[in-house]
């Protein structure tokens, strides 16, 4: 039994240093979990109190909102949640730890679930299990095969490339069809948007580390910003117009797959996996994104 776990442990490619970040992932994911539900009841009594926010939330509304206590903690809640996930970022490779927000979906089902007095049925808490299993599984192999390699200047520009076609493109969608938009855009584009902030604050890191701070990594930092105020703004929306679980879904599921998606194509963290890592990513990222859809379908509070 004893040969058997030291052959595992020696297969597993995280140093113990490295592993530290896991713990302070799942910390992370319960502060983002629980200021998630506090900042959605905020949003939901602004809107209660001062109307609807069909095209998007205004600057009267926004400005509300740092008027309610539970949106106020709600917000220093997700603050810590960032606090630990950067310090996460800071020990182990970004597709290990990113994908373990999903912790966050399940204790905010539960908080919604006994706030709101809306128990969850059977179709939704499957949906839940799939959006939760496939990023398990995920990390798990994600452990077992993940590198860190030092971060290239060329990678930094390609990346600040995408975001910024990912940018134009997510604000000239909204404001053309604001007025249709629906919760499930601003889920999947906050996703997107966040996916490009947990990749970027892993890249500055990464070149504090190795000493290459420069002009680039300033850039970098002011597209981080951007995509964190945007990204925001939309989760504001997405509270507006859909359940905090749902929102979290779509953010634990969609964030990590566009991290990781960078952190495999565009920084190598997978480039020392073998070919049935890469199966298995597949397979795990389609389970997960097949459970976020699943539960925008089959939600209570949706198909109310």
């Amino acid at each position: 039994m004893s040969s058997t776990l030291n052959d595992l442990t020696q297969q597993v490619s995280l140093t113990p240093y490295q592993a530290l970040g896991i713990p302070i992932a799942l910390v992370g994911a319960m502060f983002l979990s629980v200021g998630a539900q506090l900042q959605h009841r905020g949003v939901a009594k602004v809107e209660k109190q001062h109307g609807g926010s069909s095209k998007g939330l205004n600057l009267k509304q926004i400005l509300r909102l740092a008027g309610r206590p539970s949106w106020v903690i709600g917000t220093l809640m997700l603050g810590l949640a960032v606090v630990f996930q950067l310090t996460s970022l800071s020990f182990a490779p970004l597709i290990v730890v990113q994908p373990l927000g999903a912790v966050a979906l399940v204790v905010t089902s539960i908080l919604n679930s006994r706030t709101t007095h809306q128990r969850l049925d059977r179709q939704s808490r499957r949906a839940i299990l799939f959006c939760v299993g496939g990023v398990g599984l995920f990390v798990t192999v994600a452990a077992f095969t993940a590198s860190e390699p030092r971060i290239t200047t060329a990678q930094l520009v390609t990346v600040l490339i995408i975001l910024a076609v990912v940018f134009t493109i997510l604000l000239a969608a909204f404001t053309l069809f604001r007025r249709r938009i629906r919760a499930l855009f601003y889920i999947l584009a906050a996703g997107f948007l966040y996916g490009f902030v947990a990749t970027l604050a892993k890249i500055v890191i990464n070149r504090i580390e190795s000493h290459s701070f420069d002009p680039l990594t300033v850039v970098c930092v002011v597209f981080l910003l951007a995509a964190s105020v945007l990204g925001g703004y939309f989760v504001q929306n997405a509270y507006a117009s859909g359940p905090p679980d749902l929102v979290i879904a779509g953010l634990t599921v969609v964030d990590p797959m566009v991290a990781v998606g960078i952190g495999v194509i565009v920084l190598g963290e997978a480039s020392q996996a073998p070919w049935w890592a890469a199966v298995f990513y597949v397979i795990a990222g389609a389970i997960a994104i097949y459970g976020v859809f699943q539960l925008a379908k089959y939600h209570p509070a949706s198909r109310a």
